[in-house]
């Protein structure tokens, strides 16, 4: 088993991306997408934390959170977020008790700097389309793609397909 030691750093700004058990399409539903909407909504009502940019898609999802000042747990978060989704859910348990709706962990990396922030944001936006999901940023329903053009920090056209990653244009 490795060593792998999470990066806790109050007030700090996170990419995280979170899996389905066994990579099951359960966001193809739109209901499901709703109820992870209100999931997020709950947590962020008794633990608040800037939902900074987000892309759900069938089997997992990114994004980008900023947490408050002098707090870094974001762990209890992703409990919660997953506890108050997966009780929405009529689904097979498995023998220790949890429902078969989640991967047990998590990915997370700690944002160093503006470079990596769009680096990861880019990640976020562009995976409809890398997944052929979609021919664009822009057509996928569940991100918060639309929202960064409309504040200007992406033009629409930005990530169509058959534009490769490093040569997507800003301007």
């Amino acid at each position: 088993m490795s060593d792998y030691r999470r990066v806790y750093i109050p007030g700090g700004c996170y990419f995280f991306t979170v899996v389905t058990y066994r990579r099951q399409a359960i966001f193809a539903d739109e209901r499901n997408v709703a109820r992870l909407r209100q999931a997020f909504k709950a947590v962020k009502a008794k633990r608040p934390f800037e939902l900074t940019a987000a892309v759900v898609l069938p089997d997992h999802l990114h994004c980008i959170w900023q947490l408050p000042e002098g707090d870094a747990n974001y762990s209890a978060r992703w409990q919660m977020i997953k506890t108050d989704f997966s009780r929405s859910m009529t689904t097979e348990v498995k023998a220790d008790a949890a429902k078969t709706v989640w991967q047990p962990r998590f990915f997370e990396h700690c944002i160093r700097d503006e470079a990596d922030f769009q680096r990861h944001l880019d990640y976020i936006h562009y995976n409809p389309v890398k997944h052929g999901l979609t021919d664009s940023p822009a057509n996928w329903p569940h991100s918060s793609f639309r929202r960064f053009v409309a504040g200007g920090e992406y033009p629409l056209h930005w990530g169509n397909a058959g534009v490769a990653s490093a040569d997507f244009d800003r301007e």
